[in-house]
């Protein structure tokens, strides 16, 4: 009998709305609490461990030794460096910082990164949470203090300072005068506006054709004579638009699927409110995925649907799918996950922010409002790769004065979308901080879900280099559904991973995956084990896709146009009202 799920505390009291609030602000939403437990918890068991301090003590003179001896040698031509930067390090990869004092000043900086990785990990009686949330710390305060954020120090800078007589400085204070500007104002980043939504991104032709109060359903029109018999329902994750997979013309999936001849509707999530601060899972459950599941059979005379979800979206679909109470899993024909996970003991550095003070923090937070501010959100998601989004576009933008061009994929992200209040809650005590659909407590209608219940094919998609649903995490519905599963894995991350178009403008050469299917319960244990035995691909995913769906459709009927809305609704053309929301 699964046991109980962990009950919430008590919820956040009126009065500390005030000072979480600008701690929020002070702490880009990280709760400060959080963070010194962690540096507490590897300090008290340090300084409790003489052994490990004289580990720390050998290293650092080891190390100090090392930069000497190259120090020297380097002054008087090439020589091997002390340690070699990680292969997706790229600050000191410019030419400039080969050359003396800049070549030493880097070797130091990267020995004092792995002394400071050695500090953290292997201390007797830290939690594994608080290790890797004290390591975390460092690492954003080492990646501040890089020499490559400081014109004295970065070579690269220097230069140019020299060779525009300062004119990339001056460019970099204008630029960071208008984000501030921007940021205080709460507008939108320069340059959005060249992809607006129905005109530049989600353009693909088609209609709403069903609308509650959390979702509207977008029915895309045909571009072909005859289409598979099953349509294509997507469900995107509510914590982003839906767009993403419906950008521009060159990187929509929803276009190829259509040209390729297959009937594909799209969930569009509302924006939600003050007023929705009661919606919780079920609710996103029921008005999403079972409404618009039910809606497409409806218009497809009764047939089974591909259903496809995207990252949280996925993970609904697979409790959707798990649960026969909701009449899911009879209405399915197969089962798509992308870059979703259903196991959530391994959510990768995400999961560095959950925890019962970090998700407190946040109840706090929501308690006066009702919802959590995507921006909230989007800072958390910044200092998990603080060093591509933040240091290096600093040194890009206010130190060499250049603009980053705004790509489609780069004002998606910037189209920021909120969290009710209950369900934020629930999804990260239920899925993230304890785990319940994966080990059999997470409830629908009151009954617990097992994933073991998932029966129809499965095609799962993971990226290599996904910080939010990492792909080893990913990996793991093998070993939890019941169902053949085609695996692959695809070069990229969480997002520009999924957008890789097969052709066009948009293709991407180096673009690669991995693909193998395994009998239900008879994949591998070990994912790396997974990835050496997995053929490599070169090109966009896309395509395999594609052949899969069409390898499990019955048939291929003529298409039909875009029928009139459900309840009267009238003609509403896609992309609909709600991914309008602001």
């Amino acid at each position: 009998m699964p046991a109980e799920p962990t009950l919430a505390p008590a919820g956040p009291s009126p009065a500390d709305a005030p000072l979480q609030l600008f701690l929020a602000r002070l702490a880009n939403g990280i709760s400060p609490a959080s963070v010194l437990l962690a540096q507490a918890d590897w300090l008290g068991h340090l300084a409790a461990s003489p052994g490990k301090q004289a580990e720390l003590a050998a290293s650092a003179w080891h190390k100090l030794l090392q930069w000497t001896q190259y120090a020297g040698r380097s002054c008087y031509g090439e020589c091997p460096g002390c340690i070699e930067p990680e292969p997706r390090d790229k600050r000191f990869s410019a030419p400039q910082w080969s050359r003396p004092p800049y070549k030493q000043l880097a070797q130091a900086f990267l020995l004092q990164e792995h002394w400071w990785a050695e500090a953290g990990a292997g201390v007797r009686g830290v939690s594994r949470h608080h290790q890797e949330v004290a390591a975390f710390a460092v690492r954003q305060w080492l990646d501040m203090f890089a020499p490559s954020n400081f014109v004295p120090t970065n070579p690269e800078v220097l230069e140019k300072t020299l060779r525009t007589g300062g004119a990339n400085l001056a460019g970099g204070f204008s630029n960071g005068w208008r984000d501030a500007a921007t940021l205080l104002a709460n507008g939108s980043p320069r340059g959005v506006e060249r992809f607006a939504v129905g005109r530049d991104v989600a353009c693909t032709p088609g209609r709403v054709v069903m609308r509650n109060r959390l979702a509207e359903l977008i029915e895309y029109a045909p571009s072909t004579a005859r289409v598979d018999a099953e349509p294509v329902l997507i469900v995107p994750s509510w914590i982003m638009k839906y767009y993403i997979l419906d950008l521009t013309p060159q990187d929509s999936l929803v276009q190829y699927l259509v040209g390729q001849g297959h009937r594909v509707f799209m969930v569009s999530w509302r924006n939600p409110d003050s007023g929705d601060r009661d919606l919780g899972m079920e609710d996103y459950l029921q008005l999403g995925v079972v409404a618009a599941l039910q809606e497409v059979r409806r218009r497809a005379a009764g047939r089974k649907v591909h259903c496809a979800g995207y990252c949280l979206g996925g993970t609904l679909l697979s409790i959707a799918a798990a649960a026969p109470q909701t009449g899911v899993p009879d209405a399915m024909a197969t089962l798509t996950l992308l870059a979703a996970q259903t196991d959530f003991a391994e959510p990768g550095e995400l999961g560095l922010f959950i925890d019962e003070s970090q998700i407190a923090f946040l109840e706090n937070l929501m308690a006066g409002r009702g919802f959590l501010d995507g921006r909230q959100m989007a800072g958390a998601f910044a200092l998990i790769n603080s060093r591509d989004l933040v240091w290096s576009r600093l040194v890009h933008e206010y130190l060499m004065g250049a603009e980053t061009p705004m790509t489609a994929l780069r004002a998606w992200n910037a189209d920021a979308t909120r969290l009710p209040a209950r369900m934020h809650s629930q999804y990260l005590r239920g899925l993230y901080l304890h785990n319940d659909l994966a080990e059999g407590r997470f409830r629908v209608a009151g009954r617990p879900v097992s994933l073991a219940g998932i029966r129809v094919p499965l095609f799962a998609l993971s990226t290599e280099q996904d910080h939010v649903s990492p792909w080893a995490s990913v990996y793991k519905i093998h070993h939890l559904a019941a169902a053949p599963v085609t695996f692959v894995l695809v070069s990229g991350g969480h997002n520009a991973g999924v957008v890789s178009p097969a052709s066009g403008p948009g293709a991407k050469p180096q673009a690669h995956y991995r693909i193998a299917t395994s009998p239900a319960m008879a994949a591998p244990a070990e994912p790396q084990q997974w990835r050496d035995g997995a053929p490599l691909v070169q090109g966009s995913w896309w395509p395999a896709w594609h052949a899969w769906l069409r390898a499990h459709s019955s048939a291929r009927v003529p298409a039909v146009p875009v029928g009139r809305a459900a309840g009267g609704l009238g003609v509403i053309e896609a992309p609909g009202a709600y991914v309008h929301q602001r």
